[in-house]
């Protein structure tokens, strides 16, 4: 007999051997994770914005219209927007008028949106090719079309403020239009807000949109009123003020325009500097440098006005205070 052939074969075991049962070991739960699956577009979007390497633009949804009973809030303001043949409100004429009225109160809070109006109107002759590239509208768009003034001026008649994004535009041009407009409180959008302090890069309405993170249908005046409304409403980041509260406390305050009237013909670098701004005269205003200043900068604008310009301590320029409702007129 080989000695070997006792000998235990670890690979053919003997079959009166039972191996001992193994132990296996209960599996590891495996740790439960969070899910971070996006239930929403707008958790799609946050999940996109949270990985920093993503800015979302969530489109302008206009607001829904309630009966002006309906609202709490006791002020109404109508933001206003027109297209033209041209920039000459003597001369050219209104194509299309958009408008969105909206209640507030007296600290500056929008409330709801009570009233829509948009209309196109045919003018007196063809639209300039250069006016349709800019804005869309052809005549084909607007012939056979009017304004219908009785539901305009039931908008208009009971604002207590009308506000246009560069209302020196679309003042002249809707005073034009209507009368209603003439009596009512203005405010700017463009000019009475700090925009580029509360970090915008520009105040057209395009930047405005689009670095508040949103887009809208800039295709119509409706359009952009519904637009310009959400971005009135929205905090400046950092603070719970909002660009609506900023204008309407603007709105609020007396400011003055002072023309500098004979002023030496050499010292119109130095007026132009100062943020002084020409006038030829041909609107009717003095043909001069003018500049418009808040009220509490009067004294200081007289202070160097008399020692820079003049130099002469009794030198008593034109001066003119201007409220809401005298603001952004044509001459």
């Amino acid at each position: 007999m080989n000695a070997l052939s006792g000998q235990f074969d670890l690979f053919d075991l003997d079959p009166g051997y039972r191996e001992a049962p193994r132990r296996i070991a209960p599996a590891r739960r495996a740790r439960q994770q969070p899910d971070i699956t996006p239930k929403t577009e707008d958790d799609l979007a946050q999940l996109l914005e949270d990985t920093g390497r993503f800015k979302v633009l969530r489109k302008l949804v206009p607001r829904p219209i309630i009966d002006r009973a309906s609202s709490r809030f006791p002020r109404l303001a109508v933001l206003v927007d027109v297209e033209t043949t041209g920039l000459n409100h003597s001369r050219d004429e209104v194509i299309e008028i958009g408008a969105v009225a909206f209640t507030y109160d007296d600290a500056g809070m929008i409330g709801d949106v009570v009233g829509v109006f948009s209309a196109f109107r045919q003018p007196s002759g063809p639209i300039p090719a250069e006016i349709t590239r800019l804005t869309g509208i052809t005549d084909e768009m607007v012939a056979g079309q009017t304004i219908d003034f009785v539901a305009l001026d039931a908008l208009i008649e009971p604002a207590d403020l009308i506000i246009a994004h560069n209302a020196g535009f679309d003042r002249p041009f809707c005073e034009r239009l209507s009368p209603s407009f003439i009596p009512k409180p203005w405010a700017c959008s463009v000019t009475e807000i700090r925009w580029a302090d509360h970090g915008f890069e520009g105040n057209k309405l395009g930047y405005l949109v689009g670095q508040s993170g949103l887009f809208h249908e800039g295709h119509r005046a409706t359009d952009d009123c519904h637009a310009l409304l959400e971005i009135l409403a929205r905090p400046i980041t950092g603070s719970g003020v909002t660009p609506f509260s900023e204008l309407h406390a603007a709105s609020q305050r007396l400011r003055v325009r002072v023309w500098a009237e004979n002023s030496p013909f050499e010292m119109k670098d130095h007026l132009k500097a100062r943020g002084y701004r020409w006038s030829d005269g041909s609107d009717g205003r003095p043909k001069s440098w003018w500049a418009e200043i808040a009220e509490e900068e009067l004294e200081d604008e007289l202070r160097f006005l008399r020692g820079d310009i003049y130099r002469w301590p009794e030198a008593e320029p034109l001066m003119q205070r201007l409220s809401a409702a005298d603001r952004f007129k044509a001459a």
